[in-house]
């Protein structure tokens, strides 16, 4: 089965919705306007169940099929929020919210599943139920763990959950999955060297703490050099460097170092975790100083289920006529949560020769909603065939 006439011929009205959203990018959990939009069309398309505020801001729909003889439920889940960026495509519908733009394609998610929904909804070819997931807090909130912690899966019956993300690069409306861990765990850490800070020129009487930093930066890498497995993925990336002085002439009392760490195993997550604050702590008594290391975990790995992961791809390849391999992506994804939850899996498709995401000329390819829309409905109708 290709690309379903019905989101061919839904396509201008689904790239309108998009587009409305584009203009109005909304942060973290503060996707008011979204939600209340992605509810208002739920209830248009005639679903069961419409339920607004899990996870803060997150909408659930609920659509029944025809029949229902194995009480099964599949959850499908887009992302609703944008990213503090400032946009730069020049666009005549791009943000109109100053410092807020969607530049990584979640107003082309949410737009996809909502074209989804409405198929769903008029066509209830399926035996059992659907609840169409849209999140908020993607971006670092960890919205997808908060409706979980609401008890989303437990509350709906969800059995098995799927998710979606645009990639550049990909040809448009083309597959790439992989089974197993895909996206990384991404923790963060900050460091605070502290010595005695003093004249610049009189550097005996000092503790310096730009020199510990320093040092540190290197240190740091020898995790992923020399601690891990050498075939194993970690990512180490000290990412900014703060002294509180910015003279020319002046040893800093403190300085500050932050940064992320990628890994594709709990191993190495457990390994960094460690390391890190041993490094820092060992090189500041070194030289005479002390560090004060803050390490918080992140996401944590996301893992595609194997059976879920198949199957997925047979639908791609139904939809498109092909699912590639995809590779390791040391970013981060919280939909991870909802896969601890249930299995299930994640899959990108093609967004063609576009900006890649999170920069300010990115922009979603509309020509990419009939794919997505019909890999959704796809899912659906085939794992639960109407009886």
């Amino acid at each position: 089965m290709p690309i379903k006439n019905r989101f061919a011929e839904l396509l201008p009205e689904i790239t309108e919705w998009r587009r409305d959203i584009h203009m109005h990018p909304e942060i973290l959990f503060e996707t008011h306007r979204t939600s209340a939009l992605v509810a208002e069309k739920l209830a248009e398309f005639g679903c069961d169940e419409v339920v607004t505020g899990i996870g803060r801001t997150g909408v659930v729909g609920i659509i029944k099929g025809k029949s229902d003889t194995k009480g099964r439920t599949i959850g499908l889940r887009a992302d609703m929020d944008a990213l503090p960026i400032f946009e730069a495509t020049g666009l005549d519908y791009a943000s109109q919210t100053e410092g807020a733009m969607h530049a990584c394609g979640h107003d082309g998610h949410t737009a996809m599943l909502l074209g989804a929904a409405k198929y769903l909804s008029e066509t209830r070819n399926f035996d059992g139920s659907v609840a169409v997931i849209f999140q908020p807090a993607e971006e670092g909130g960890g919205g997808g763990k908060e409706m979980c912690d609401d008890g989303m899966m437990e509350r709906f019956g969800i059995d098995e959950v799927y998710g979606m993300h645009n990639w550049p690069g990909r040809p448009v409306g083309s597959f790439a999955i992989r089974p197993g861990a895909f996206f990384a765990a991404t923790d963060v850490f900050e460091i605070v060297f502290k010595g005695k800070g003093g004249h610049a020129a009189k550097p005996q009487e000092t503790i310096d703490t730009t020199v510990m930093a320093a040092h540190a930066v290197t240190a740091l890498q020898t995790i992923a050099a020399r601690n891990a497995d050498p075939v194993s993925q970690i990512v180490v990336s000290v990412t900014s460097f703060e002294t509180e002085s910015k003279a020319f002439n002046v040893i800093p009392e403190t300085v500050t170092l932050k940064g992320t760490v990628r890994t594709m195993s709990p191993e190495n997550r457990d390994l960094a975790n460690k390391r890190v604050p041993e490094i820092c702590e060992g090189i500041a008594a070194t030289f005479g100083g002390r560090a004060e290391v803050e390490y918080t975990r992140g996401y944590p790995v996301m893992v595609n289920s194997e059976e879920q992961t198949e199957f997925a791809a047979e639908v791609a390849k139904a939809v498109s006529g092909d699912c590639e391999d995809a590779p390791l992506v040391m970013g981060g994804e919280d939909f991870a949560f909802m896969l601890e939850e249930r299995p299930g899996a994640y899959i990108l498709v093609g967004n063609g020769d576009t900006a890649m995401v999170h920069h300010p000329e990115y922009n979603f390819n509309d020509e990419a909603i009939p794919a997505g829309c019909s890999w959704w409905a796809e899912i659906v109708e085939r794992r639960m065939p109407a009886a």
